[in-house]
């Protein structure tokens, strides 16, 4: 494996991050990331607690070709090739289209939905009843496959993937409010074509629609501090289909660019790449395909809530995340705007609002925390602007899996969650690697973006019960792969430090 370049910075690059009061901002410049505008919105502790391997995967952001600005958000932590909690921005006439910020999970995102019952009403015996209900038709873990669709004939497939929510509501009926979500669809172009096989294998998507997935994907019943009343949340993604595009995108640039793109995670096309329009249908034909997902998932949980609780649940909002998407920016004009494990944050009177209900006050934003934390629904503001219009997605891990597996006692940590009355799926047993003390604090998370006035408060959400994919017994592919990639950072982070030693 090639030695990679030194970076002049690497050891120091926290003493170059420089407090912007007026901004709620750190300034990052070095001679490492040119004369490209890099934004850490981060508090002091945060930045203190920051991983120092960082700094490498901060400056691959800076250095795709047309990058305008880089947004760092208070969630950031180590990722593929940049980090997870980064908004890159690229000049849309000649900048590149970079994969990593948009990564394997493309379109993952959220949806929020709310209800007028008393949170009291979830007794220890509700929340048993609706972990049920909701397990009875919705299938979890990576393995998982659609209990509501079954698998599509390609026909089927094809039409929704291309068609969204549209198609799926035209086909099979409107049952949601979609006027409370962030878009419908994203256009495909029509000579884009599905590439079926390779290495990726997106074909895995066919029988997987409505399906939530393993890792740190969620549904979760919660009480809302403002309202005393009950919320639902979901957060999934794109599945084996979008994974199984990105994987097929990533082999194709590395081989286009095989001089340039040394590292698979660094995958990036320019315009004049034959395979740029091509990727960018790729991004929308996964996001589409999480769009639905997401929309097929509420559909079964609306029902399980209200055979628990004779109720109905009210959209607030759907986004995404982990896209690149075409916008406007005042300071820097027509851009790709790339977020990784980061959600898009519109005020009211953007321009992308006119016409729609959020246009005066600005879209909700929903900001998942760990399953011992609290959520937050936030509403974009004005100072949205610094940071790509864009907030963090979520709060942020601080720990790996495998540090998490290796370090927590199961017992202590379900003795934990029962006392704080957190139902975790149907038999009280945590996820470790998914449990509260994996991620950061979601309060000093979104105090941060608070601060900097991108956005504020709108509801604070508390865990009631969670539901989780877990991957049996940490066998299979995914968890090989898993434990390859911890075993990288390892080693890149035991390199960091010898490094520090050695200056």
């Amino acid at each position: 494996m090639p030695k990679r370049a030194a970076l002049a910075h690497e050891h120091d690059w926290k003493r170059h991050a420089l407090w912007q009061p007026d901004e709620g901002y750190y300034a990052l410049a070095t001679s490492d990331l040119g004369r490209v505008p890099v934004r850490l919105f981060l508090t002091a502790r945060l930045l203190a607690e920051a991983e120092s391997t960082l700094y490498r995967q901060i400056v691959h952001a800076a250095r795709f070709p047309g990058v305008r600005l880089v947004a760092v958000t208070p969630d950031v932590h180590y990722g593929y090739g940049v980090p997870v909690g980064c908004v890159i921005l690229t000049d849309r006439r000649t900048g590149a289209v970079a994969m990593g910020p948009v990564g394997f999970d493309i379109g993952c995102g959220m949806m929020s939905a709310r209800s007028s019952v008393p949170a009291e009403r979830a007794t220890p015996d509700r929340k048993l009843a609706f972990n049920r209900a909701v397990t009875a038709r919705v299938s979890l873990g990576a393995g998982g496959r659609s209990l509501r669709l079954g698998r599509l004939g390609e026909d089927d497939f094809q039409a929704l993937i291309r068609g969204g929510a549209e198609h799926y509501v035209a086909k099979y009926g409107r049952a949601v409010d979609r006027s409370c979500a962030e878009r419908h669809r994203i256009p495909v172009a029509d000579d884009w074509e599905v590439p079926w096989g390779g290495r990726g294998r997106p074909e895995r998507g066919l029988d997987q629609l409505g399906s939530l997935g393993g890792g740190n994907h969620f549904i979760e019943l919660e009480r809302c501090e403002e309202t005393g009343t009950l919320f639902v949340q979901v957060h999934t993604g794109s599945r084996g289909f979008g994974h199984g595009l990105a994987t097929n995108y990533f082999d194709l640039a590395k081989a286009e660019r095989p001089a340039e793109i040394t590292e698979l995670d660094l995958g990036y096309f320019t315009p004049d790449s034959r395979h740029f329009a091509a990727y960018l249908s790729a991004v929308a034909a996964g996001g589409n395909f999480a769009i639905v997902n997401r929309l097929v998932i509420y559909e079964a949980v609306a029902e399980a809530f209200h055979e628990v609780f004779g109720a109905e649940l009210e959209l607030v909002y759907e986004i995404s995340h982990n896209l690149v998407q075409a916008e406007e920016h005042p300071d820097y004009g027509p851009v790709w705007v790339h977020r990784k494990g980061a959600t898009r944050a519109f005020p009211g009177g953007h321009p992308a609002l006119a016409g729609t209900r959020w246009a005066d006050e600005g879209h909700p934003v929903l900001i998942p925390g760990s399953n011992r934390d609290h959520s937050y629904i936030l509403r974009a503001l004005p100072g949205a602007v610094k940071s790509g219009y864009s907030v963090n997605h979520g709060a942020g891990r601080r720990l790996s899996r495998g540090d998490a597996l290796r370090s927590f006692d199961q017992r202590k940590v379900d003795e934990q969650y029962r006392r704080d009355g957190v139902l975790v799926n149907l038999d009280g047993r945590v996820p470790l690697d998914e449990s509260a003390q994996c991620y950061k604090s979601a309060d000093e998370v979104v105090a941060a973006v608070v601060a900097a006035g991108l956005a504020r408060v709108e509801h604070r959400l508390w865990p009631l019960c969670s539901i989780k994919g877990t991957e049996e017994g940490g066998h299979g592919a995914k968890a090989r792969a898993l434990r390859a990639k911890e075993r990288a950072q390892k080693r890149e982070r035991r390199a960091a430090r010898r490094r520090e030693d050695e200056s």
